[in-house]
């Protein structure tokens, strides 16, 4: 499968981080974009709260100028880090007060949380979920409609 060069940066930070324990989701150096961007947290200034979709203005003019941090504009690292927070089981945007995982270093929140950033990642280059292994299986999975129970009519 052909990728493109910012998803295979990606994918190889985002596995060494992984592996090396190098990965955590309430810092902004070691979080899935803290890792994209080489554990730089210049990022977090894009939003006014850790977690959210909605740019500051300072995310808007570098969006606006068409700015790119390792390929990814401003807009696109804030929902990296919303799907791997969000996957994680963080309740958005980051609080004190909003749900969190009791284990946020638990590897197997981690991996939840980089199954869904890597599913995006795909996603935004237009190419086929790596993370989807159906295709190993040879199983493709079928549209089931969901049947109606019969309604009750009351006269």
């Amino acid at each position: 499968m052909k990728t493109t060069d910012r998803l295979d940066m990606a994918l190889n930070k985002l596995y060494k981080a992984f592996h090396n324990d190098t990965l955590h989701p309430e810092c902004c150096n070691q979080c899935a974009v803290g890792n994209i961007l080489d554990h730089n947290d210049f990022w977090k200034n894009f939003a006014e709260q850790h977690g959210t979709l909605e740019l500051n203005y300072w995310g808007r003019v570098h969006e606006q100028l068409g700015r790119k941090f390792n390929g990814y504009s401003p807009s696109e690292l804030l929902l990296i880090e919303h799907t791997f927070l969000n996957a994680c089981g963080y309740q958005l945007p980051l609080h004190y007060k909003h749900k969190r995982p009791d284990d946020p270093k638990n590897k197997d929140i981690l991996f939840d949380g980089l199954s869904a950033v890597v599913s995006l990642l795909c996603q935004l280059d237009g190419i086929s979920d790596v993370m989807d292994c159906s295709a190993l299986f040879q199983y493709e999975k079928k549209n089931t409609a969901i049947k109606k129970s019969p309604t009750l009519q009351f006269i």
